[in-house]
Formats: structure tokens, sequence, C-alpha cells
């Protein structure tokens, strides 16, 4: 099998990650030499690779699914919004500079040389590529300077598949306005539909799906039904819905279950860090955007952010600011996470992120941050009171000075990390995928509350938590979606009719 395909979605968090990953880990374990691709992403959630980049957190997943490392090759344009108007734009792995909308458009041209490159190189070494749009394709105020959805397919002449999320309800609608607005050069590329999230009696939907292949000429190659289990890894921080649940924990061990709140900040980075903490029984997370709802938590988590200044300021006007010190002073435990663990010092000094300068920050731990131009990009090793974790780092603030413990040791003899009483935070991040690490501390937070009643699980695995879900996502692929049509795609057969549609405003 040779060949490649484009997963586009009639809207952001349509399920194209989850799909492309769905399609990775079923080719593998077929045995197909399979890579993802996402031209150009827009997302805050993002890992560091071996080759010391940082890509997508979605495609370092669909790596995982194809039984790959992750890399930048994977995900060679990528865009971290910093505020409503700009993000950082980092280019195979590396921020570059900041970029507004407009400004970005002179950027495309040798973008668009870069996604090509990569694309084609990685179309010479695997048998099959999987890539993934980016948003939805019927954003035609933005079609002549595409690089993730038809101007990728048009240049590199792949079939689309798009993919459509019945839950938001007009999917039908969806699917054929986003065939109706392209251009017929770029209509002649979609072979196809995938309905994700389905829930019910499929037949009741059959008629409709009749109708959607007549009126385009192209068929609906599955319908995905809903998997409550699958929710690991989220790429978009639009799905970290203030006061909503994270995962679905299993029942307690014991007969008390732990409260977790996870503060969800505006310009949230790297929300996936709490999600390990959800894979464990009997641990209830929450994410929170009021201070109420931290009275009761037994533990609070403040995350990543990719703007940590303008971040903490919304802390400070929503009351939140007020909740951590109070709980501090009464011996509640707070967990910060990069960007959360520099809200938690004393003096943040950002001359580069924010342009703010000297701001004071929580004063719950005895830790001044100083911002740098650069960016450190790194996978990371050590231990915490013996015990072996792993991690990685991806932050411009430094630790210029702190009068606190450290948290751990890393693995060259460096101090990270900050302990003081009930507080304590950290730059590295996936601290808590660490299995023997996140026992220990949960244990330690159901002490220091006094859930005498709460068991921490002796045998959770985040990683194979993980590996299951992608199991899962591909035994869904095989058992719903028409793999024959899309080994047919793949195989650069293309027997599926393709006429041009006309919607009423053409």
């Amino acid at each position: 099998m040779t060949g490649a395909l484009l997963v586009a979605g009639t809207t952001s968090d349509a399920g194209k990650s989850v799909l492309t990953a769905g399609l990775c880990r079923m080719l593998a374990r077929r045995g197909v030499r399979v890579a993802p691709f996402k031209a150009q992403n827009m997302s805050n959630n993002s890992v560091v690779t071996l080759d010391g980049g940082e890509i997508g957190r979605a495609q370092a997943l669909q790596a995982r699914a194809c039984g790959l490392e992750p890399s930048v090759r994977f995900n060679p344009v990528l865009l971290k919004p910093g505020g409503d108007r700009t993000s950082q734009l980092v280019v195979r792995g590396k921020a570059v500079t900041t970029v507004g909308a407009r400004d970005y458009i002179t950027h495309r041209q040798w973008l668009r040389d870069v996604v090509a490159d990569e694309l084609a190189s990685l179309r010479d070494e695997f048998d099959v590529v999987i890539c993934e749009g980016a948003g939805s394709p019927a954003e035609i105020n933005l079609r002549a300077t595409d690089l993730a959805n038809m101007g990728l397919a048009r240049a590199a002449h792949l079939p689309v598949i798009v993919v459509g999320d019945i839950d938001r309800g007009g999917v039908l609608a969806h699917l054929f306005g986003t065939v109706a607005v392209l251009e017929p050069e770029d209509q002649v590329l979609i072979a196809g539909f995938v309905i994700n999230k389905f829930r019910g009696d499929v037949s009741l939907l059959e008629p409709g799906l009749e109708q959607l292949a007549q009126l385009t000429g192209r068929p609906t190659l599955g319908v995905l039904p809903f998997a409550e289990d699958l929710w690991l890894d989220a790429e978009d921080s639009l799905g970290v819905v203030g006061d909503a649940p994270v995962g679905r924990p299993g029942p307690p061990v014991g007969d008390e279950w732990l409260r977790v709140a996870a503060i969800r900040l505006p310009r949230i980075s790297n929300s996936t860090d709490v999600e390990a903490l959800a894979c464990e029984p009997g641990v209830a997370v929450h994410w929170v955007s009021e201070p109420s709802r931290l009275a009761d938590a037994d533990l609070v988590v403040l995350p990543g952010s990719k703007s940590t200044v303008t971040d903490l300021e919304w802390l400070r006007r929503s009351g939140i600011a007020d909740a951590l010190t109070a709980r501090a002073a009464n011996g509640g435990a707070i967990l910060g996470i990069c960007g959360g663990y520099q809200m938690l010092g004393s003096v943040i000094d950002d001359g580069v992120e924010s342009g703010a300068g000297s701001v004071p920050g929580l004063g719950l731990l005895d830790l001044e941050i100083e911002f740098a131009p650069d960016k450190v990009l790194a996978q990371v090793a050590g231990d915490v009171n013996g015990i072996p974790v792993r991690g990685y780092e991806i932050h411009h603030g430094r630790v210029r000075r702190t009068g606190d413990a450290p948290l751990l040791t890393a693995s060259d003899g460096a101090k990270e990390g900050s302990v003081r009483g009930s507080v304590r935070g950290t730059h590295w991040h996936g601290l808590l995928e660490n299995d023997a690490y996140r026992r220990a501390l949960l244990t330690e937070v159901a002490q220091r509350s006094g859930r005498t009643g709460f068991v921490v699980a002796p045998d959770t695995d985040v990683a194979a938590v993980r590996e299951a879900q992608l199991d899962l996502l591909a035994d869904l692929v095989e058992q719903h979606l028409d793999v024959d049509a899309i080994d047919a795609l793949l195989g650069g057969r293309t027997p599926i009719a393709r006429p041009t549609i006309r919607s009423s405003t053409s």
C-alpha cells in the first residue's frame, strides 16, 4: 500500500484528530508503515519531541498510534495563541516569531514550502501518511492562504474525507455545505464523509445519508458511535469547559472520593496535565472557573498558561487568587505546573511574553521568575524523594531565585520546583503521568485533607490507558467504517464519483 489522504472536518473539534489516530492505529496493526501529518496546528497543548522541538499533542498521540516517537516532521507549523489577536509561530519545533492574523499571511509562502518538503519526505519514507486538516476547509475567506486543508490537498493530490460531529446538530447540512462552498477544483478531491459521535439507532440516520449521497455524489464511509471512554489527550482548549468533569473515573477503591479542582485559565496551556489524575479510581477532577468551587477540593491544580501575566490578572479579578491565598493559609494542597508554578511565586519579571516587566505573583512560594527570549524545550528525568520521574519542559520563564525546598532532583543533579508547606510547583509537564509519583501525591493529599477512607489504586497505568484508547479507536474504525473504500483511496484507486455540486449561493 502506498498513498496518503486528508481527514478534514466540518468544524474545529469535529473528530479529525481521533479519526486520524484511529486510522493510524488500524493501519499500524496491519503492519503498514504509517505516519501522521498535520501541516499547521493551532493549539497550546504541545509536547517536546526527541529531536528537541515542540508539536501539537494530538500529533504526538497519533505518532504513538503509529508506533513512532513524536517528531517535528509530523507537525511542521504550530501556532500557540497568546491573545485574541496574536500567536507564537513555531516552525519545525522552534519558536521563530509572534504573529498577528494579518502578519501571518506574509509568512505563508515559505511556510508552504516547509509543509510541502516535510510531507514529501514522509511519503518517501512511509507506506501511508494520514494527514489531518485544521479547523474547517469551508473557511473560504482563508482559502487563498490555506496550508492545511484544501490548499494542502490540491498541492499534494490528496483525497479528502470530511468528518462531522452529530452531537453539534445539523451534521447533514454541515457536510453538504462544506462541499458546496468549495471551489470546483477543491470539490473533486472530497471522496466521502464520516459521521462522529452518533448515539442511538443508525437506521434512523440512513435515509438522510442516502439523500446526502444523492445531493453530493459522495458516500458516507462510516458512522462512528459515541464512546465515552475516549477522552485522553484533548487537543483543543475549547473542550476544556469550566465547571465540567475531566474523564470518567471509576468508583473509589476505599469508601471516600478525592476531589480535585483544576483552574480553567483563559489562556490555558497543556491542560492535559490533569488528565492522569482523572484516570485514578475515586478521584473526581473538575475544571473550575470561579472561587467557590475551590472550597471543598482536596487538591487544587493551577495549570500552565500561554500568557502567564494576563492569566494571573484574571485570577485576581475572578477572586480565585484570594481563594488560593486563603487555602494555602489553611494548609490546603495546591499544585502549580509551569505557568501556574510561576504565578505562585513572589515576582514575575516578564519583558518577553506580555512585556509587563516586573509584576507581583501570588506570593505562596518564595520564588522569583524572569522570562528570557529563548524557550526551554527539553525532555527531562529525575526523582522525587527516590521515586523516578520523567517529564518535559516548555517555557520562557526561568527561576531567578528561590528560597523554598526543591520538589525534585533532575538526573543531572539540578534542583527543580518548589515546596512550601502545602503548596508545591514545578516547570515539568507530564509529572502526574508517572504512576508511582501520582500515587504518592494522592496519598499525601488524602492524609492532609483527612480523607481516611480514600485508598489510592495500586495498579493505575496511564500509559496503558492511553494505549487502550488508541486500540479502541482502531476497533471503532474497523467495525464502523468502509475499510475497503479507505484502502482504495490510499491505493490511489478512486472508484467514487466526485461531481461538482452547487449551493444556492454559487
